[in-house]
């Protein structure tokens, strides 16, 4: 496996130094703790990482007047420790602030170690909460961005599903192909790490609830849930018709034209025409015509419900891509 080191290790490892220097360097006991928090906080989003400062601060904090209640009214001894997790876990749950859990229990024996509870012991284990969890938030704040590789998953599956229709439409003209069909499997792990990173970047930003390439490769993937409906009726397809060389041209149009400023309108309203030209043909005169005639129909109607679902996305601005409006109308 290739030695790297990513971003958030070298943020936990800066954070980590910056905590425990601050702390030692303010005269805090248990200082060491404060580098602690800030390993724990420091999470792969923005949003991720403040939701679990919060539940830390707030279960630390509460596990100082529970220690004190346990401790003061029964007595500093171990089995105290366990008879006070059995109330406090359930409360930190009932609050949902279960990440807190590990790092209050730090401050539970904290207190436990220094046989007494004061003023200025809560100072002390304020002190080093505060900059635990105050410099893993500052340093969290940076997160590289990664528009470039969310606009490498576009051009990567348009250009798979070029690929896809190009096997359909060669399928289609001499009912045969070579195709191994690997762009499947490789079409379904893009839209998988694209919706994975695109969600990952929503959670980069504490003031934005959407972002339009998750929704792009939202509607990618139930366009390529359309597309694998599609294949098992292309490949029931036993000879070829009139009809299907009419699709196959439309196929190939589409394939070639995925990158374009094409809107989706357009193409179902050639389906709707094409559809109209099929009615005022010749009826089919065998049993296998027929079938392979409302085979092809039912391709037809698949790619119709395949082009509303894009004419429904409001656009995706890219460097390539771009109408005059900031529209992507790729198909």
């Amino acid at each position: 496996m290739k030695f790297r080191i990513g971003y958030r290790t070298m943020k936990t490892a800066v954070g980590t130094a910056i905590s425990i220097l601050l702390a030692q360097q303010l005269g805090l006991d248990n200082f060491a703790s404060a580098g602690i928090l800030t390993i724990l906080c420091i999470q792969v989003t923005k949003r991720r990482s403040l939701r679990t400062a919060l539940d830390r601060f707030l279960a630390c904090v509460l596990a100082m007047p529970f220690s004190a209640l346990f401790f003061e009214g029964i007595s500093y001894h171990p089995i105290v420790i366990g008879i006070m997790l059995f109330f406090f876990i359930p409360t930190i749950v009932m609050l949902k602030a279960p990440d807190g859990i590990v790092t209050s229990s730090v401050i539970i024996l904290h207190i436990y170690m220094a046989g007494k509870v004061t003023m200025a012991i809560f100072l002390n284990e304020l002190g080093v909460i505060a900059i635990g969890i105050g410099v893993a938030l500052l340093i969290n704040l940076y997160m590289p961005s990664v528009d470039k590789k969310l606009q490498n998953y576009v051009s990567k599956i348009e250009e798979n599903f070029k690929i896809i229709f190009s096997e359909m439409v060669r399928y289609l003209r001499i009912g045969d192909s070579n195709w191994d069909g690997k762009e499947i499997t490789v079409g379904a792990r893009l839209l998988d790490e694209a919706i994975t990173l695109a969600l990952q970047d929503v959670e980069n930003h504490f003031l934005r609830d959407e972002d339009t390439y998750f929704h792009y490769f939202t509607m990618r993937e139930k366009q390529f849930d359309i597309i694998e409906r599609i294949l098992p009726i292309v490949t029931s397809i036993t000879h070829t018709v009139t009809q299907g060389h009419m699709i196959a041209d439309f196929l190939e149009e589409l394939s070639e034209n995925i990158h374009s400023r094409n809107t989706a309108h357009i193409y179902i309203q050639k389906l709707r025409e094409m559809k109209v030209t099929f009615e005022e043909m010749e009826l089919p005169k065998t049993r296998e015509e027929f079938e392979v005639r409302a085979a092809l129909l039912q391709l037809v109607n698949e790619m119709k419900d395949y082009l509303i679902i894009k004419s429904t996305f409001k656009g995706l601005k890219s460097s390539s891509d771009v109408n005059e409006t900031g529209r992507l109308e790729a198909n």
